[in-house]
């Protein structure tokens, strides 16, 4: 043997318990495994081995993961942009969308070796190690996940990665049926809009066991992210009953906008004068809500940056949540109503900052300004 003794990777299992989440992971020399098989515990050397026990997808070659990405939403897109053009992977990355025609054309504006459109969710797990899910709402969610874990064989050992808005209860749940199924599960919900996920500017929130978040890091700060937000070892709801609180600063923001500017319309301040207080006071999103208001981009998109019927379903959630613990949400409540006003105003076109011209109309203006 070289005098620069070879280095293994091991895993060492308590003979009381050989279940993987009690392995740790470290490197020693042959020799030192040699004289550690002396010793009460087991000893395990293994290389390629490890990759699936602990999912450590980085081979003792330093290989980069294979990723796939299903769900291209007007956040999705940007996120996989950005994780084309700034993320270290296997290319190609593959994407999937339950609209095909969606995954087709943002590949066409990628690198070509960069992406590769897959047609099937199962197609897109059984070719990645690394998976993310970006999709609107709980039972969409399930379902993808259900498909993804169609086939046992093909999930174990794998990273499932979702940055959809959901209850916690159901992120729980996940994480308990992927485990399950042998594979592991990280939860990371982002925060901004969809410019700041075409820009790489969000704040992901990651949730999960240490050892898979920090397989997920690469992908966030610098890449998709401005900034994360690390709730390493804790549950994986808690990302996600962040994101629903969260939700709710939003919501709140865009009526408080939304009755200043209907105010300075009918004093007779202006919409303008009052966007340059905002813009003094609440640089940041104030501002480009506020913005999109004065301007009325809330009324003129075909597809809307935040739709109204997702958040709702973010305000139901949070309703939930205040009730299941004795809380009041006084705030949203007045906010809820005036989505579902939206709604009825708009339809699917509806976005989250029509509440303005909800508003509006209770005020005695037209809802489009």
């Amino acid at each position: 043997m070289s005098e620069e003794r070879s280095q293994w990777k091991y895993r060492k299992v308590s003979p009381s318990n050989a279940a993987i989440s009690a392995i740790s992971t470290t490197t020693l020399t042959c020799q030192d495994v040699i004289d550690l098989k002396t010793g009460a515990s087991e000893v395990v050397v293994f290389m390629e081995s490890v990759k699936q026990a602990v999912g450590q997808e980085t081979s003792s070659t330093g290989s980069s993961p294979r990723l796939a990405w299903i769900g291209l939403g007007n956040m999705g897109r940007g996120m996989v942009k950005n994780v084309v053009e700034k993320g270290t992977y296997a290319a190609p990355l593959l994407i999937y969308n339950r609209t095909a025609a969606r995954a087709e054309k943002l590949a066409s504006t990628l690198p070509s070796d960069k992406t590769k459109v897959v047609t099937s969710i199962p197609d897109a797990v059984a070719g990645a190690d690394i998976i993310f899910t970006c999709v609107g709402d709980d039972h969409a969610i399930e379902e993808t996940i259900t498909a993804a874990l169609k086939s046992p064989d093909a999930a174990k050992g794998k990273l499932f990665v979702d940055c959809s808005t959901v209850h916690p209860d159901t992120t729980n749940k996940l994480a308990n049926q992927i485990t399950s199924a042998g594979a592991h599960f990280v939860a990371c919900p982002v925060f901004g809009a969809p410019a700041m996920a075409d820009s790489g500017n969000l704040v992901c929130v990651l949730a999960g066991p240490s050892a898979q978040t920090a397989r997920v890091n690469p992908f966030c700060k610098g890449v998709m992210s401005r900034a994360d937000i690390d709730y390493s070892d804790q549950p994986c709801g808690a990302a996600t009953r962040l994101k629903i609180i969260g939700n709710t600063f939003i919501v709140n923001m865009v009526e408080t906008l939304s009755e200043g500017h209907v105010l300075a319309e009918k004093s007779g301040l202006g919409s303008d004068n009052l966007h340059a207080f905002v813009e003094t006071m609440f640089p940041g999103p104030y501002t480009a809500y506020s913005d999109r208001l004065r301007k009325g981009d809330y009324h003129k998109r075909e597809e809307p940056l935040f739709n109204a019927h997702l958040a709702r379903k973010d305000a139901r959630h949070a309703k939930a949540l205040a009730e299941s613990c004795g809380a009041k949400m006084k705030g949203l409540e007045v906010c809820d109503g005036h989505l579902k006003e939206v709604i009825e105003h708009m339809g699917d076109r509806g976005d989250i900052a029509g509440i303005y011209g909800a508003v509006r109309q209770e005020s005695g203006l037209k809802f489009e300004n």
